[in-house]
This record gives structure tokens, C-alpha cells and sequence, in this order.
């Protein structure tokens, strides 16, 4: 790990190691005061050292890991006191609360205060989520939303007499996990105990209002757990509730009403409150508590650039998660509402402005439902939908996800329903949160048999693609897949320097795309993977060697004209950012030798932990510009 000597500006030595008994569930004044103190100072911190990641244009999560700070300092002084009573790891299923973990790191003394400055920056070893063996003092890796609850059981049940903590939230008590690992807790009688954060807020809405009639306490007591429902903010009330827990054996939540990012003017109760705190909040929070020191730090942040200028590729930069949502909308345009109310339906998973269906909603309300963090269920009503011909269920998400979904889109096809799925997020590309959070095993969605129910994957190269795959495959049965990336992405330039999927452009799928000719072999690239491609063999081109670079944004169709082509060439090297393992480069030799066509054949692809940062993970895995370079003249020799 690199480290930092800036000083931390705000002083953690002011922490004040406290030890409650949980035999006794009344707070002394005594205790009642050094708790809010340091509460006080953990929300300070978090406040500011996520705000970094605000300045630098990283991102990250500030609202979750400021709301449970109180359960958290209660549970820390609770293992300072009896460490042999618990098993005394603060795990947590909401991983975006990552910001907990590194500040007890801290406190803790196995990572320096400094280093928290560096939040979410490449290289600094503090990615968006825990990941154990990477952050010093990270105890755990949570993965993704609502999948660490099952895990902790199992946990709890490898340590018989102690009680075991998870935090919870109510967004991930959507996840269809949490209710397998409730009915598993009652079961077995697991000495698992919830902390569960309820504050009515994931990141595009309000469960109460997207989902009416659900409630985290009465699901869980459904299951047959014991509920403890009160204020989160009312210290008191949340140590008894958390002392009767502990000495209440078995499965108990404890569940805390507070609104999100509670005291924090402008931001508390909204949505915003999720994600990052912005400098601007953050700057007038950390002046009403007189911490100019931490403020100055703020405003002197400067965000780090990525200077490398591509070539051949233009200067029109776009968004294709969200260029999907303007060529679904162009689609469902030319259609009548009665005509798109009978024919679609657009099923979201709290994600609708990450993946493009925020611009559905608003332009087709009516054929739009918000739904909850539930993307198997979600996927399999969009493929319910579109079981009857002539009717396309819509869903999107992370491609992070996908992996989740793998038996649902298996009944999908099993009942040839038809389903257009996006999965932004696909890659790597300025994705700070990290590996749990690539999207790079795609190829998972096709998984049926040779003779299943047709199934494409497609990952478009740019905004005027993405939005002629959207209208070449919007009425096809089957199942589609539609991947994008987080980060933007030029217009693709041909080799007269014209856009290359400009003006008469029509997808054709399964047809690759010859971009460059070559002499010298062929790169084989997709998505935000081609744009590098092309820069990179223009500077090979001026070496004077002559590489060629072909599209394939139909992933799992080999395309034998194409194919044929780049075999009879001295080398193949397919670029991708999904997984080396499962990825397009691990087919596509195999491809080859099928056909008896022998080049020389390399892939690269992602194929080690992340490094955080946002465009920083491109060369951090060798397959930006250089990387290609590189393995380019290993193949030519």
C-alpha cells in the first residue's frame, strides 16, 4: 500500500475507549456523554474523509456509514468488554458502509489516520466495499448488497456461545437472501443478531413508496425472529434494545427508525444522502462544527485527470447506460400508450439513473414500475411478461448482478419468454467500488444448450451504436442482453477519419465490424475496449506496423466471414475488461481451432484484484493503450 504523510485534520486520538456491560442496559451519565462524544467525532470524520472522494470524482457512500454510528460505537464498547463474549467483528451486509470499517481501522491502529484521506483512490487499498486482505484492519469482505447475513450465520454457528453482529439496512433486507438466512437462523436457533439501519431511503426512491406494504420489523418477525423496533438516534433506548438482544438467545434484529443522514441540513431524508456527500454539504457541516482545518483540506483537493489523449476515436463522449433509456424511449415513441401498455413493461431494481431507465420513467410512466433491490424476482416478472409473443419485458441493473441471476434467466429461456436486459456497469472502467462491483462475467447469461431458446449478448462501442442496437433488436424474441459501461465512451472513428457508426449506420447482429485492416494480425475488442484497441494500433501504425482491429459486438456469435479473416492473419489478440477466465478471449481460440485456422493467440483481460480509482483500472490490469502495445510486439517478436 501506498502510503500518505498529509495529516489527518481532525484529531482521532480524541476517541474515548469505553466498556459497557451488557448485564446492565442503563447508561450511566458518564457513558451516556463519552458515547455522544464519540459519536460525534466518528460522524466528523466520516463526513469529511468521504467528502475526499467527493472532490477527487470518485465517489462513495457517506449517508449509511454516518447513520449506524451510533450502533457502532455501542458495539465497540461492548467488545472492549467482554471480547471473549462475542465474536468481535462488525460485520455489515450493506458494503457501501465501507467508510465504518476503515475509520475502526484506523481507530484501531492498523491503518494511519492519513491513509483515510485517500478514500476510494487509485491505488490507496480503499475501494468502495471491504475486501479482506486487501484494507489493513478489514476484518471481512461484504460483496455485494444483502449477501453477508447468510454468511455471518455459518459464522455464528463456527463460534457456539458467542454472539455474532451483522448490520443490516432496509435496502438489503430486500435482498431474497436476507430471507433464506432468516428462516435458516430461526431454524437452527442461530446466536445472529441484526442491527438493522431503517430510514426509508435506497438510491433512487423510498421503499415506503415503491414498495407499499412491506416492513423490514414485520417480514422478519414473520420469519419468526424476535423484533426490537425504536429510535436509532435515542442512545438509551438503542443500548437496552441491544443489551436484551445479547441476552436473548437465539435470532434477534434490532430494527432503527432514523431518517438518512439525520442532522445534516440538506441533505437528511433524501435520497442524495445515499451516495457521496458533496464538498458543498460537507464544507458547511464541517464549518458549523468549527473544523476549518478539515475544510481547507476539502477545497484544496484537486481531482486527478486522466491526460492521455486517444487517437482514433473522436471527441464526442456519451454515456451509453443512459443513451439506452433515449433509444428504448425511441422505440416505444412510435408507439401508441395503449399499444405500449399492452406490448412492454419496465421493471427497475432501485437503479433506474445508473442504468438509463430514469429517462423511461419520466418520458413512459406507464409502462415503468420501480422496484425494490430484488433483481431475481424482478427479472423473472420482466420474463413473465414477455412470455406471450409479441410482448418484451425490460429489466436492467449492474452487471455485477448478472451473476445472481443465472437461474432466472435460465427459466427465462426454459419458457422462451422474451426479455431485453440491460447490465451497465459492465467492465471495469471507473469503477472504484472495485471487484466486487465488475461487472465482468457476462458471458454467464448464456448459458442454455445449443438447441435453447434463442440468446444474444451484445456490447455496443458507442452512443450511435448502442442506439441501433436498441432499434435493430428491440421486437426480436429471445433473450438480449445489452451491456454498457460506467464510464463514457468516444464516437469510433473509421480509418478516414468519419464516424464509423455515423450517418446509414444499421446494426446487424451477429456481424463483427472491421475497424482498421491489418498486415501484421488483428485485435479483436468490444465495448470501451475497442476505443483503446484503435489508439493502439495507430501508434503501432506509426512504428510502421500494420494491425488491424475488429468490433465484435455480438459476443457469442462467431461471425465465420470475420472469423475466417483474422485467422488466416500472423496473430490474433482479443482485448476485453471482462474476466481472462470467462470472458470472450477464453472462446475465442478455441473458435479458431475449430475452423483449423492457427495464428499465433493471446487474450488479456481483467484478471487480478482492483486497484479503485476510476480510469486508473485500465492500465492497472495491462490492457489500456500500453498493455495492448506490449503484448502486441510479444506476439510479432
Amino acid at each position: 500500500m501506498t502510503m500518505t504523510t498529509v495529516r489527518f485534520p481532525i484529531d482521532l486520538g480524541a476517541y474515548q475507549p469505553l466498556t459497557l456491560d451488557p448485564s446492565n442496559p442503563v447508561l450511566t451519565d458518564k457513558q451516556r456523554e463519552t458515547l455522544k462524544a464519540n459519536i460525534q467525532l466518528f460522524r466528523d470524520a466520516i463526513i469529511f474523509f468521504t467528502a475526499t472522494g467527493a472532490a477527487r470524482g470518485v465517489g462513495g457512500h457517506s449517508g449509511g456509514p454516518y447513520d449506524t454510528v451510533p450502533e457502532v460505537v455501542i458495539l465497540d464498547s461492548l467488545f472492549r468488554s467482554a471480547p471473549d463474549q462475542f465474536v468481535p467483528i462488525f460485520f455489515d451486509e450493506a458494503g457501501h458502509r465501507v467508510a465504518t470499517q476503515y475509520l475502526l481501522a484506523a481507530i484501531n491502529g492498523d491503518l494511519p489516520a492519513e491513509q483515510l484521506t485517500r478514500y476510494r483512490e487509485a491505488h490507496a487499498h480503499l475501494p468502495g466495499h471491504p475486501e479482506l486482505g486487501l484494507t489493513p484492519g478489514v476484518k471481512f469482505s461484504s460483496g455485494r448488497l444483502g449477501h453477508m447475513w447468510p454468511y455471518v450465520n455459518g459464522v455464528a454457528l463456527a463460534h457456539p456461545g458467542k454472539t455474532v453482529f451483522c448490520l443490516g439496512s432496509d435496502g438489503s433486507q430486500q435482498e431474497g437472501d436476507d430471507a433464506e438466512a432468516a428462516r435458516f437462523a430461526v431454524a437452527q436457533h442461530v446466536n445472529v443478531k441484526l442491527i438493522i439501519d431503517d430510514n426509508d431511503v435506497t438510491i433512487a426512491g423510498h421503499p415506503s413508496k415503491y414498495l407499499p406494504g412491506y416492513s423490514v420489523a414485520k417480514t422478519l418477525a414473520g420469519h419468526g425472529l424476535k423484533v426490537l423496533e425504536g429510535n436509532g438516534e435515542d442512545l438509551d433506548d438503542l443500548y437496552a434494545r441491544i443489551c436484551e438482544a445479547i441476552n436473548t438467545p437465539g435470532p434477534i434484529a434490532v430494527v432503527n427508525k432514523r431518517p438518512m443522514a439525520v442532522g445534516i441540513e440538506g441533505l437528511e431524508g433524501s435520497t442524495h444522502g445515499h451516495d457521496v456527500i458533496s464538498v458543498k454539504l460537507a464544507v458547511a457541516y464541517l464549518e458549523k462544527r468549527g473544523l476549518t482545518d478539515a475544510v481547507e483540506f476539502l477545497k484544496a483537493i484537486k481531482a486527478p485527470k486522466n491526460d492521455y489523449t486517444f487517437i482514433g476515436s473522436g471527441d464526442k463522449w456519451d454515456s451509453n447506460r443512459n443513451v439506452f433509456g433515449d433509444a428504448v424511449n425511441g422505440v416505444l415513441g412510435k408507439m401508441s400508450e395503449a399499444e405500449r401498455k399492452a406490448k412492454v413493461v419496465v421493471i427497475d431494481s432501485d437503479l433506474e439513473g445508473s442504468c438509463g431507465l430514469k429517462k423511461i420513467h419520466d418520458a413512459h410512466p406507464e409502462v415503468f414500475i420501480p422496484s425494490g433491490i430484488m433483481e431475481r424476482g424482478n427479472l423473472s416478472a420482466a420474463a413473465g411478461f414477455g412470455m406471450e409473443k409479441g410482448k418484451q419485458g425490460i429489466f436492467a441493473t449492474f452487471a455485477a448482478f448478472l451473476e445472481m441471476c443465472i437461474s432466472e434467466i435460465t427459466m427465462a429461456r426454459l419458457n422462451y419468454s422474451n426479455l431485453l436486459c440491460h447490465f451497465s456497469h459492465s467492465g471495469i472502467d471507473d469503477m472504484a467500488d472495485n471487484t466486487c462491483h465488475f461487472g465482468l462475467n457476462n458471458f454467464f447469461a448464456d448459458n442454455g444448450l445449443d438447441d435453447g431458446y434463442d440468446t444474444k449478448l451484445y456490447f455496443p462501442a458507442d452512443a450511435a451504436q448502442m442506439k441501433a442496437v436498441v432499434e435493430a433488436v428491440f421486437f426480436d424474441p429471445g433473450l438480449r442482453f445489452i451491456f454498457s459501461t460506467r464510464s463514457k465512451t468516444p464516437n469510433i472513428l473509421d480509418a478516414n477519419g468519419k464516424d464509423l457508426h455515423g450517418e446509414g449506420y444499421q446494426f446487424v447482429p451477429g456481424k463483427d465490424e472491421v475497424v482498421r485492416e491489418g498486415t501484421a494480425g488483428y485485435i479483436v475488442a468490444f465495448g470501451d475496449s475497442l476505443y483503446r484497441a484503435i489508439d493502439a494500433a495507430e501508434r503501432l501504425k506509426q512504428e510502421g506496423i500494420e494491425v488491424g482491429v475488429i468490433n465484435k459486438p455480438t459476443l457469442n456469435v462467431v461471425d465465420e466471414d470475420a472469423i475466417a479473416k483474422v485467422g488466416r492473419a500472423p496473430f490474433v489478440l482479443v482485448v476485453e475488461a471482462f474476466n481472462r477466465k470467462t470472458g470472450l478471449g477464453s472462446r475465442y481460440g478455441t473458435w479458431l481451432l475449430e475452423r483449423d485456422l492457427t495464428p499465433k493467440y493471446a487474450h488479456i483481460g481483467t484478471h487480478k484484484e482492483g486497484c479503485g480509482g476510476l480510469w486508473e483500472q485500465y492500465p492497472h490490469q495491462g490492457i489500456d493503450p500500453v498493455g495492448i502495445i506490449n503484448k502486441v510486439k510479444e506476439l510479432i517478436g
